[in-house]
C-alpha cells in the first residue's frame, strides 16, 4: 500500500472538527462552500484549457466530450446556472457528430451521447429533440444482438443509460418493458454460460470477456449483478462497506492523483455513498477531507 498512497495525516472525524465542514445537519458551512466553489472554478479553468488539444472524434462519456456534458449537466443540477446547461448543450452536441454506429454501451458507446443529450434537451424545454434522442436510444438494442452483458462495452452499460434517462425525467420515458427486456437477455445469457461451464453449484450466473471468466466491476460478475439487483437493508453488506470505508480512510490518499477514476476523488465518493445511505456525519467529514484537501496538495505542490 505504501507505494500506491501517502499515508493519512489527517484526524479521523470528530464534532468539533467537522465543525470547520458541515453544521450538525449535513449543511456546508459558507466558508467550506466558498472554498470548494473556488477550487470548482479552477479545476474547470485548467480542464477547458486541456481540451484545446483533446481527440475532436472522442465522443464517450468515459473518455470523450459526453463525460464533460456530464459535469457541466450536474454543475448546472447543482448550482442552478443557466450557462452550465449551455456548456453541456454544446460538449453533447460535439459528442452526437461522433456516434459509432457500433456500441451500445452508455461509457464507450452510443447510449451515453444519446442518454444525456436526452436530458440535455429535456432541461432546455426542447423536448421534440429529447425525444428524438429517447427514439435513438431505445432502437440501439438492434445494433448489436451479439453485444457483451458488462457495464464497460455492454447491456448492462445500455441498461444503465436508459436507467440514467427515466431518473433524470422523473417519469417513464423508457418503457419499463423494454428495459425488462434487456435484463431478460443478460439473466439468459449469463445462465446458459453457467450451465454449459458446470458454474451452477457456485454461481446462478457467469459471463465471458474474450474467452474469460470476469467477477469484477467493469467486466464481469460485481457490475452486472450491482445493476440487476440493488442491496440494501441487509446488515451483512453495510458491515462489510463500513469495513471497506476504514481501509479507503487508512490507504486512500493515492499518488496517482485526484481524479474520479484512478484517484482519491474516486474514494471519496465511496464515503459520500455511505452519508447518503446512513446519515452518518463521519463519511461526510471523510469526503471533505479526502478530497478537498488532497487536491489542494497537488494543485499547490
Amino acid at each position: 500500500m505504501a507505494q500506491r498512497a501517502f499515508p493519512n495525516p489527517y484526524a479521523d472525524y470528530n464534532k468539533s472538527l467537522a465543525e470547520g465542514y458541515f453544521d450538525p445537519a449535513g449543511r456546508l458551512t459558507p466558508e467550506f462552500s466558498q472554498r470548494l466553489n473556488n477550487k470548482i472554478r479552477e479545476l474547470l479553468q485548467q480542464m477547458e484549457r486541456g481540451l484545446k488539444s483533446a481527440d475532436h472524434r472522442d465522443g464517450t462519456a468515459y473518455t470523450g466530450w459526453t463525460g464533460i456534458a456530464v459535469l457541466y449537466l450536474h454543475l448546472y443540477d447543482v448550482f442552478g446556472d443557466p450557462a452550465y446547461l449551455q456548456m453541456a448543450h454544446g460538449y453533447v452536441k460535439q459528442s452526437l457528430n461522433c456516434l459509432s454506429k457500433r456500441s451500445i454501451t452508455f461509457l464507450c458507446g452510443d447510449a451515453g451521447p444519446l442518454a444525456v443529450a436526452a436530458v440535455v434537451y429535456h432541461k432546455m424545454s426542447n423536448e421534440k429533440q429529447a425525444d428524438d434522442c429517447i427514439t435513438r436510444l431505445i432502437h440501439l438494442n438492434k445494433v448489436d444482438p451479439h453485444a457483451p452483458n458488462e457495464m464497460l462495452y455492454g447491456r448492462m452499460g445500455y441498461i444503465y443509460a436508459l436507467l440514467f434517462v427515466n431518473r433524470n425525467f422523473g417519469v417513464e420515458k423508457i418503457p419499463q418493458r423494454h428495459i425488462q427486456q434487456v435484463c431478460e437477455t443478460v439473466l439468459t445469457s449469463g445462465e446458459n454460460l453457467a450451465r454449459k461451464r458446470n458454474f451452477t453449484a457456485k454461481t446462478p450466473l457467469m459471463y465471458e470477456w474474450y474467452q474469460e471468466y470476469y467477477v469484477g466491476a467493469a467486466h464481469g460478475l460485481a457490475g452486472i449483478y450491482y445493476f440487476l439487483m440493488q442491496v440494501f437493508k441487509e446488515e451483512q453488506y453495510l458491515n462489510d462497506a463500513y469495513q471497506c470505508a476504514d481501509v479507503i480512510w487508512q490507504h486512500g490518499l493515492l499518488k496517482k492523483g485526484y481524479g474520479l477514476c484512478h484517484g482519491t476523488a474516486g474514494n471519496a465518493y465511496a464515503f459520500l455513498a455511505l452519508y447518503n445511505l446512513t446519515q452518518d456525519a463521519k463519511y461526510l467529514y471523510r469526503a471533505c477531507k479526502e478530497w478537498l484537501e488532497q487536491s489542494i496538495s497537488w494543485l499547490t505542490s
